[in-house]
């Protein structure tokens, strides 16, 4: 008897249900090891070659790459950030037994894992690492939707031709190419719409493969809290509650016009995704939002003199990750946390898009000024918006083509002699944590 193809989804082109990720090779469903590799990394799913969206996410991906680069460290917890308060930016899996978590006070992470190899982030280098995976993405499909430096969502529908073998296949070559060739992994969830394919990326990390239907889906998500499906926070859980949702189950049992009547627009969304049903299309090249740095610092400052030299690190953190992304931007955004930990946010748009260092710098060197009054600050951010290719920045007059001549130098010689071989004389040495 055929399987029904899964509301969603249509029958694929014949192809195996079961195939081995190493060497690709087709397999009997029931068997455990690859019979051409001796593999035990197989993909089994009886609407395999029906699934064509996918969601990938990089493992771990900042400790990753800085393993990859270190083999010294290869084998041992190691936690990206850094400061006495600041917090964790991303934690290898061995630091994650250890209950050490992304956004976790560092001096908590320290306390559960003290053997832990601190690195201060490097975002310039894995904003490089991650257009090397976008790259390869997009020579699976035009149909790419970033969500972030780490992660996409991929529709493959239609790419069985072109690529000579199904959709499952096809995402089991790249995870395999990428951890040859850019040297990190990363996990794939293989799916009929964003929802389901979310989901599935993480039933198996790292270095996953998982597929998942919606026939599935709803056993699957039954037992959930209904905090399960995104969007749900703290407070519509609580308001979910107090009307008996407490499980995705309680979802499934409901009726979709007594939720709408309930919960409205939000009632009709919650009824389906509880099903496993997601009708949002994969948007291509939606992109970064802002490019930014923010710091923490060890202690609070209020000294404007010691917060400008902290500004320009934090200018020339943005530049560089305008320049590794090839884009420019023409708003430019302060931010500032006191200690009572209230947030201001400053922002200022130009005439031309930018990806200097010293005029982001300019602009938000003004916005300080005019905040620093006495006030405690604890926290410290510089960003860049209104993003346009970086082919479009603009040097408007003459002591900003001085300043980018000048800017353009430095990143040749840092290029070939490394970051510290040239410095700015304002530049801070000091302690703090970029995030």
């Amino acid at each position: 008897m055929t399987t029904p193809a899964p509301e969603g989804t249509s029958r694929a082109a014949a192809g195996p249900a079961c195939f081995c990720r190493d060497c690709l090779a087709d397999l009997a469903p029931a068997v455990r090891r690859c019979s051409a590799c001796g593999s035990p990394r197989l993909v089994r799913h009886r609407t395999l070659p029906a699934l064509t969206l996918a969601h990938i996410d990089c493992d771990a991906f900042y400790a990753t790459v800085e393993k990859r680069d270190n083999p010294d460290v290869a084998d041992r917890p190691v936690i990206i950030g850094g400061g006495k308060r600041g917090v964790v930016s991303a934690a290898c899996y061995i630091a994650r037994t250890y209950g050490v978590r992304s956004a976790m006070p560092m001096f908590k992470a320290l306390e559960l894992c003290p053997s832990a190899v601190v690195i201060r982030p490097d975002m310039a280098k894995y904003v490089r690492v991650g257009r090397e995976v976008r790259q390869a993405m997009l020579a699976l499909t035009p149909l790419v939707e970033p969500l972030s430096i780490d992660e996409a969502f991929l529709d493959l529908a239609g790419t069985e031709r072109v690529h000579g073998m199904i959709p499952a296949k096809v995402l089991a070559r790249f995870a395999r190419d990428v951890e040859r060739e850019i040297g990190i992994t990363v996990s794939v969830g293989l799916s009929c719409n964003k929802f389901l394919a979310k989901i599935a990326s993480d039933l198996d990390k790292p270095r996953g493969f998982a597929a998942l239907d919606q026939d599935e889906a709803l056993m699957m998500l039954a037992d959930k809290p209904v905090g399960f499906i995104f969007g749900v926070g703290p407070a519509t859980q609580q308001r979910l509650a107090s009307h008996g949702f407490r499980l995705i189950a309680d979802l499934q049992r409901a009726d979709e016009i007594e939720l709408m009547k309930q919960f409205g627009g939000e009632g009709r969304r919650l009824w389906r995704l509880a099903r496993g049903i997601d009708d949002r299309k994969v948007v291509a090249d939606r992109g970064a939002k802002t490019i930014s740095s923010e710091t923490t610092f060890d202690t609070d400052i209020r000294d404007y003199a010691t917060l400008e030299k902290l500004l320009w690190r934090l200018s020339e953190k943005v530049s560089a990750r305008l320049k590794a992304s090839q884009l420019a931007g023409s708003t430019i955004t302060l931010k500032l946390k006191t200690a009572d930990f209230r947030q201001r946010t400053r922002s200022q748009s130009i005439a031309a898009p930018t990806q200097l260092a010293g005029k982001i710098f300019a602009i938000c060197k003004e916005m300080l000024a005019r905040e620093t009054d006495g006030t405690a600050f604890r926290l410290m951010g510089a960003g860049v918006s209104a993003l346009r290719p970086g082919s479009e920045a603009s040097d408007t007059d003459m002591l900003d083509r001085r300043s980018a001549s000048a800017e353009r130098a430095m990143d040749a010689l840092r290029k070939k002699f490394g970051q510290a071989a040239v410095i700015r004389g304002i530049a801070y040495d000091g302690p703090e944590q970029t995030e």
